[in-house]
């Protein structure tokens, strides 16, 4: 979900002000899905799996271009 109001429009888990950015900070330290989720009850297995799902997505339309040498 992105609302402009809630942590300047990044995108967060529903219902919760914790966005994706975080969770895949949280994985990307080391942190198990378990350990996530005892620490953030509020969140679910799916909600893991969705900020994946959505980092990917954003990778996959990344484009990279070559820098022209001169």
């Amino acid at each position: 979900m992105i609302d402009p109001r809630v942590l300047v429009g990044k995108p967060v888990i529903a219902g919760t002000r914790i966005s994706v950015e975080f969770i895949v900070d949280l994985l990307a330290a080391g942190w198990s899905h378990e350990k996530i989720l005892a620490n953030y009850p509020r969140l679910s297995e799916q909600d893991i799996l969705a900020s994946l799902q959505y980092a990917g997505e954003l990778l996959h339309g990344e484009r990279v271009y070559p820098l022209a040498t001169a």
